[in-house]
């Protein structure tokens, strides 16, 4: 098990290395200058392009450190990295750690609630579509499912806003004004995973129900509910579980569309004002950060497979 964490985590580390880089080069190919906007954006929000010099933009780039060769900014920010700084913002001037932890905790939130819809709506169905497999019950859980999957998130959102904001007005509409404030947007956000995760659970679970030990099992006369409660369910939340680490990594890198449409305070918003205002700085601490996360989440997952499935086994003779 030592040998193998060993391994996770030095792979671990070369793929956020390469992820440095090819942020840092993908950025710097996108058309536009981050100096320019940032004058526009910052200093005269109401100025044209053509009312800023050639000197302020390039003094501007100077003090940014953007004049630099490519080399010489990487290695800077790379430093940076290693001393455990995500940089400072173009626009606020701030340090982009500290930013990104006042904004953190909100979507921590969404994405914790939301998490418990999937799995409050996605369990039950799913282990209801295998076990009534071809049946009534099935068909209505996997239309359900394909409904919820279907429908776009600002969609939903705005659909459920109508409903039960306007309209009955029992739940807050927009922004974190309260502990009611995180219904709709939970709820919406959560559907669209738990429609996927409901599929998913429910061909895991009928694929672990045709193998041959199950069909013995079943054939001595051990109920399908038992059976599938007892011995199926476990082995079949491997793929659950690895789709669920991504879906957590996913919202927390911020749902863009609910946290907008909702106006609720998150990173998702933030990085939607920092792509704008071409932030390079922000936009790389961020996909850095999100990266991390990713890649914590995906060494947890494979060290709990050893405890879900026995069949699971990581030897040291060259198998991964």
């Amino acid at each position: 098990m030592l040998r193998y964490a060993l391994r996770r985590a030095a792979a671990a580390v070369a793929v956020l290395f390469g992820i440095t880089l090819v942020v840092f080069l993908l950025l710097r190919f996108i058309p536009g200058d981050p100096a320019t906007a940032v004058l526009l954006t910052m200093f005269d929000p109401g100025a044209g392009s053509a009312e800023l010099t050639m000197a302020d933009i390039e003094d501007l780039r100077t003090k940014l450190g953007l004049s630099d060769p490519l080399p010489v900014q990487y290695s800077n920010w790379l430093g940076q990295i290693l001393q455990g700084n995500l940089g400072t913002s173009l626009r606020s001037r701030q340090p982009i750690l500290g930013e990104l932890a006042l904004r953190i905790p909100g979507t921590l939130i969404l994405a914790g609630a939301s998490l418990v819809v999937m799995f409050a709506i996605a369990i039950p169905s799913g282990i209801l579509g295998a076990l009534y497999a071809g049946r009534p019950v099935d068909h209505v859980t996997r239309i359900l499912s394909l409904t919820g999957e279907s429908l776009p998130n600002f969609f939903l959102g705005v659909l459920l806003i109508y409903l039960f904001a306007i309209q009955l007005d029992w739940l807050p509409a927009i922004g974190r004004k309260g502990p009611e404030s995180i219904i709709l947007p939970a709820i919406t956000l959560g559907t669209g995973i738990a429609a996927a995760t409901s599929r998913l659970l429910r061909a895991s679970l009928l694929d672990t129900l045709s193998q041959p030990y199950m069909l013995m099992a079943e054939a001595k006369g051990l109920p399908r509910g038992r059976l599938l409660m007892r011995h199926a369910l476990r082995p079949a939340l491997i793929p659950v579980l690895t789709s669920s680490s991504l879906v957590a990594g996913g919202l927390l890198g911020g749902a863009v569309v609910v946290e907008t449409v909702f106006a609720w305070p998150g990173v998702g918003r933030y990085m939607i004002e920092a792509i704008g205002g071409r932030d390079y700085p922000v936009i790389q601490g961020f996909t850095l950060f999100m990266a991390g996360l990713f890649v914590m989440l995906n060494f947890s997952v494979d060290i709990l497979y050893r405890f879900l499935d026995p069949r699971v086994r990581v030897e040291d003779q060259g198998h991964v």
